[in-house]
């Protein structure tokens, strides 16, 4: 299925990606192609992750490292709408 990023999320995406490269150029890479393979999964199977507070968005947990991706499956897309660390405080849907 086609997947729809917010702007919101590339914004997530890239202050991420930023954060990490300071620290370790490595963990960037793999925490991003892990965020990445999981969107993979959602576009492959849109139900694959659980319901929100709000019945139109889906969390999917990169387990691994912590980031929570908020999505809203459509008939023809995916839109990822937020990708955030699990520590961070709670976003409005969760």
């Amino acid at each position: 299925m086609k997947v729809v990023y917010h702007e919101l999320a590339l914004v997530d995406l890239e202050e991420t990606a930023a954060f990490l490269q300071q620290r370790s150029p490595a963990g960037a890479r793999n925490v991003l192609r892990a965020i990445h393979a999981a969107i993979g999964e959602i576009a492959a199977n849109p139900e694959i992750a659980r319901r929100t507070s709000d019945p139109t968005v889906r969390l999917k947990v990169v387990s691994r490292y912590g980031y929570k991706i908020f999505y809203s499956p459509t008939d023809e897309a995916v839109e990822i709408l937020h990708v955030r660390h699990g520590a961070r405080r709670a976003w409005f849907v969760e």
